[in-house]
C-alpha cells in the first residue's frame, strides 16, 4: 500500500498491509516467542530484558548450524565481560553454504554488466578446493588471511574457504595506497595474502601489481602470496591454488567468541583501528537483521553498493546464511554514460533489496533519473540506505521516482558492532527523515550530558545493555584498553557509539552525523547532516564539507563546496537556503570554493581532516583518504577569498 505525501498523514510514505504484516519473518518470529508483534515497542523491550532467550530465540529462528550449549549468557560486571553461548560449537562458513544446490548463491557484475554466477553447489566445491590449497599453505585455525580483492566470486570464494578453516579473514580494496594496505593488514600479521593485480574504476583500468610487492617486501608475516588476475615473482595464481581434489567443505567447528574478521575504522586522526569480530556475534547479528527487519527470504536477491573493505561487504557476503541470493558488484556505481548502470544490473538479476548510500541516490536525483520510467523493477521489495544520514527529500524521491510500493529504510550502527543500532522493519511506516526503530536486541537510546534519556531534543547515541556483536578486541597490544577507552570512557559501562541523534516520541530517529564532527557555534551543538541535506538540494553545489573553526573563545562554520564558480549571489543563496530549511543557527560565517572534498575510500566526508589542515596542523594518517591531494585546497584557507 503506497501512500502520498500530505500534511494529514504525518508524513508517511508508505504503509505495510495488512498481508505485508503476516507475510513477514518478524511476525513469524514474534509467534515464535509467543510475544505480541504489536506494540513494537513492547516486543523491543522483551528482547533487551530477556537478552538470553531473545538471542536463543534467533539461533532457533534462524535455523543455525551448530551446538548451542545449555548456556545461554553469562552477565559480567561490565558490557565488555558479557559472554553469550560459551559453550557453543559452530562454523560460519557452513551456515553460508546451505542453500539449494541449484539455486544461484551469488551473481558477478562488473561497469560491463552481468558476467556470470555460481550455483550453492558450485560455491561449496569452488570453496572445498580453495579450503585445502589453504590448508596446503599452512593456513590454520587462528590464522589470518588477507585480501586486496575485488567484488567478484573469487573474493567470497576466498573468504568463506579462509572462515570454513577457522582463520581470520581480513581485507583491503584493490584502491586502497600502499600505505593505506600496510597500516591496516600490517597490523595483524597474516600467513596467507590473496590479491587482484588489476582492476577497473570509471572504464579505466589499473595495475597494482607495485603495491602489492610492497605490501609483501615491508609485512614479514606474509609466506604465501596468491594472485587471482596476473602473476607476481614468488606468488602462485589463483587457478593452482583451487587444483585440488578435494569437493566437500571440512568444517572446523570453533567457539562462539573465536574471531572471524577483522575490520578497520577509517583512520584519519591515526591508525586504522583493527576491529576483531566474533564468529557467533556476526553470524547472530546478520541474520537477525537480514531475516528480522530488512525481511530476506530464501531465493531473494540482496545487494550492497560496496568494496570490499568496507563493513557492508561481510554484511552482504552473510545473506547467503538466509539462502538468498548476493550480487557482487566490483567499479564505479555511475558511469559516463549511464549513471543508473546499477539498475540495469538489478533489473537483469532480479534484486529484491537493493543497498546503496545518500550519495549514490543524490547523484541520480542531481541527473533527473525517473528509474520507474526505465526499469520495471517488479521484484524489488526493498531500498536499503546507510553510510550517512539519508535526507528527507530524498525520501520522497525514491517513491516520486523509484517505485511507490516499496519499503525504504535507512539504517544507521557502525563497523565497530558489524551491523546496526537502528533500522527499519517490514511493519513499520515509512516517514519521511526518519529511521522507523531500534533494532531488536539492541538497547539504544538518546541521552544528554547528565545521563538522561531525551525526546525531540539532540544528544549522544547509546547502548545500555550487552549485545553478541560487540568487538572481542581491537588488535594488537593494549587492544582491550584502546577498545574500552573508544566506547566506555565517557560513560562508565554505557556504550556510547559517538554519533548524534534524535529519538522522536515514537521512538524513531534521525542521526545527524559523528559527535565527533558536530558543530558547536554558541554552545548550541549543530550536526553537519542538517546542513548537508539543504546543499544537497541545491543544483550548483556538486559537493561540499563542513566543519567549525575556532574564535574567541567560540566557533564559527565554515563551508567549502565545489562549485563551477562560486559567486557573491550564489553565497547569499546557498545562506538563504540554510536559514530557511535548517535555521539561522546552521548558516555558515564563511563560504569558501575549493576543488574537491576529502573522502575515505568507503565514501564519508572527512571533517576531521579538512578542518586540520584548516588550522595549519598535519593530518596524521592520509592514507585513509582517497583523494589526499585535495587537502592541499584546505591550507590557509582562511587567507583566501571568502563570501
Amino acid at each position: 500500500m503506497s501512500v502520498q505525501l500530505t500534511a494529514q498523514n504525518n508524513h508517511i510514505l508508505w504503509e505495510p498491509t495488512e498481508r505485508d504484516i503476516a507475510d513477514s519473518n518478524i511476525k513469524r518470529f514474534a509467534d515464535s516467542v509467543q510475544q505480541p508483534l504489536f506494540p513494537y515497542e513492547r516486543l523491543h523491550r522483551w528482547s533487551i530484558t530477556n537478552v538470553d532467550l531473545f538471542w536463543s530465540a534467533i539461533w532457533d529462528f534462524a535455523e543455525v548450524i551448530g551446538e548451542k550449549g545449555d548456556t545461554l549468557y553469562i552477565p559480567g560486571d561490565s558490557m565488555q565481560d558479557a559472554v553469550f553461548f560459551p559453550e557453543a560449537k559452530l562454523n560460519f562458513a557452513e551456515n553460508l553454504l546451505q542453500g539449494p544446490a541449484n539455486q544461484i548463491a551469488a551473481y558477478e557484475a562488473d561497469e560491463t554488466g552481468v558476467t556470470g554466477h555460481i550455483t550453492y553447489q558450485e560455491l561449496r566445491v569452488q570453496v572445498a578446493k580453495a579450503q585445502q590449497g589453504l590448508q596446503s599453505l599452512g593456513v590454520r585455525k587462528g590464522d589470518r588471511v588477507a585480501g586486496i580483492t575485488n567484488n567478484n566470486i573469487e573474493g567470497l570464494v576466498a573468504l568463506l574457504a579462509t572462515a570454513s578453516l577457522g582463520a581470520v579473514w581480513t581485507s583491503c580494496s584493490p584502491d586502497f595506497g600502499a600505505k593505506g594496505i600496510i597500516d591496516r593488514i600490517g597490523q595483524v600479521q597474516p600467513k596467507v595474502l590473496i590479491a587482484n593485480l588489476t582492476y577497473q574504476y570509471k572504464q579505466k583500468p589499473f595495475d597494482i601489481t607495485d603495491k602489492i610487492v610492497e605490501t609483501v617486501s615491508q609485512v614479514d608475516s606474509i609466506s604465501a602470496i596468491v594472485t587471482t588476475i596476473g602473476t607476481i615473482e614468488g606468488g602462485i595464481t589463483w587457478e593452482s591454488l583451487i587444483d585440488q581434489e578435494r569437493e566437500e567443505p571440512v568444517f572446523e567447528q570453533v567457539g562462539f567468541r573465536d574471531p572471524l574478521y577483522i575490520l578497520y575504522t577509517s583512520g584519519t586522526t591515526g591508525l586504522p583501528k583493527a576491529i576483531v569480530h566474533s564468529v557467533g556475534g556476526t553470524l547472530l547479528q546478520h541474520v537477525k537483521e537480514h531475516q528480522i527487519h530488512c525481511n530476506v527470504k530464501p531465493a531473494d536477491v540482496l545487494f550492497w553498493y560496496t568494496n570490499t573493505a568496507w563493513m557492508m561487504y561481510p554484511w552482504l557476503v552473510s545473506g547467503l546464511a538466509s539462502q538468498a541470493t548476493i550480487l557482487l558488484y566490483d567499479g564505479s556505481p555511475v558511469l559516463p554514460d549511464q549513471p543508473d548502470h546499477l539498475w540495469e544490473i538489478a533489473e537483469e538479476t532480479g534484486v529484491t533489496h537493493f543497498g546503496t548510500s545518500p550519495k549514490y541516490l543524490e547523484s541520480l536525483m542531481k541527473e533527473n533519473i525517473v528509474l520507474k520510467d526505465r526499469y520495471s523493477l517488479s521484484r524489488l521489495k526493498s531500498i536499503l540506505s546507510c553510510g550517512s544520514p539519508l535526507a528527507a527529500e530524498q525520501f520522497d524521491w525514491v517513491y516520486r521516482t523509484v517505485k511507490e510500493d516499496l519499503y525504504l529504510a535507512s539504517i544507521s550502527g557502525g563497523t565497530e558492532i558489524i551491523g546496526c543500532f537502528v533500522m527499519g522493519s517490514p511493519i513499520h511506516p515509512v516517514k519521511r527523515g526518519e529511521i522507523s526503530c531500534k533494532a531488536l536486541g539492541m538497547a539504544v537510546d538518546v541521552w544528554d550530558s547528565r545521563g538522561v534519556a531525551v525526546y525531540e531534543r539532540k544528544g549522544d547515541l547509546v547502548c545500555t545493555q550487552p549485545f553478541p556483536s560487540m568487538p572481542i578486541t581491537f588488535y594488537g597490544e593494549g587492544g582491550d584498553e584502546r577498545f574500552h577507552q573508544s566506547y566506555f570512557a565517557d560513560r562508565p559501562g554505557i556504550w556510547t557509539h559517538g554519533d548524534f541523534a534524535e529519538q522522536t516520541l515514537d521512538q524513531a530517529f534521525i542521526i545527524y552525523g559523528r559527535a565527533d564532527t558536530v558543530l558547536n557555534p554558541g554552545g548550541v551543538r549543530i550536526g553537519t547532516a542538517e546542513i548537508y541535506s539543504v546543499l544537497e538540494q541545491i543544483p550548483e553545489v556538486q559537493d561540499s564539507i563542513v566543519f567549525g573553526l575556532p574564535c574567541d573563545n567560540d566557533e564559527e562554520i565554515v563551508l567549502c563546496v565545489v562549485v563551477d564558480q562560486l559567486t557573491e549571489e550564489l553565497a547569499k543563496q546557498i545562506r538563504r537556503e540554510i536559514r530557511l530549511k535548517a535555521s539561522p543557527r546552521h548558516v555558515p560565517r564563511r563560504i569558501y570554493q575549493v576543488s574537491d572534498i576529502p573522502h575515505t575510500n568507503n565514501g564519508k566526508k572527512v571533517e576531521g581532516a579538512a578542518k586540520t589542515e584548516a588550522i595549519g596542523k598535519q593530518v596524521k594518517n592520509k592514507a585513509s583518504i582517497r583523494n589526499p591531494e585535495c587537502l592541499q585546497d584546505f591550507t590557509d584557507i582562511t587567507q583566501r577569498k571568502c563570501y
